[in-house]
């Protein structure tokens, strides 16, 4: 049984890391490349909830199986891929109730990015908050790639 736990416990955060790359480096470039910028951020934005609440689910579904194949962990592997798997869903939290939601009303005060002048107030303020998701976003890349590289390491 905590073989087969251990297997899905890895399927979960192969999706995580598939999912955030396929959005991250193919889909969002090639919106943008496809659609003005303003378009390409009506349609990411429209694909923003499902892919937050899919890495959320993703990360907590990890944290939740975790404890069930710990036996197959070392102690080192086991605690790190706990803490790692903490703050995944912490970010995810944050990300999803906190950080998004700020994002979207920014985002309703500007209409179009095209006639705003650079140093307009909410211009700079959708930058930070979009930097700040952006850099979270490959934490929990690197997040994931990490605890799925331990996972693997565990079978060896």
């Amino acid at each position: 049984m905590t073989t087969f736990v251990h297997s899905v416990y890895t399927l979960i955060l192969a999706l995580w890391v598939g999912g955030i790359s396929l959005f991250t480096f193919i889909v969002t470039p090639n919106i943008f490349r496809s659609y003005g910028r303003d378009a390409a951020g009506e349609i990411v934005g429209k694909l923003f909830p499902g892919y937050f609440i899919f890495t959320l689910v993703l990360s907590a579904l990890a944290l939740l199986a975790l404890p069930l194949c710990k036996s197959l962990f070392g102690q080192t592997g086991y605690r790190w891929s706990l803490l790692l798997s903490v703050i995944a869903v912490a970010i995810n939290v944050f990300v999803y109730f906190k950080l998004h939601p700020k994002i979207r009303l920014v985002k309703q005060e500007v209409h179009s990015f095209q006639p705003l002048p650079e140093d307009s107030p909410a211009r700079k303020t959708f930058r930070k908050l979009h930097a700040v998701s952006a850099t979270l976003n490959l934490i929990l890349l690197a997040d994931g790639v990490t605890l799925l590289i331990i996972s693997t390491a565990v079978k060896r």
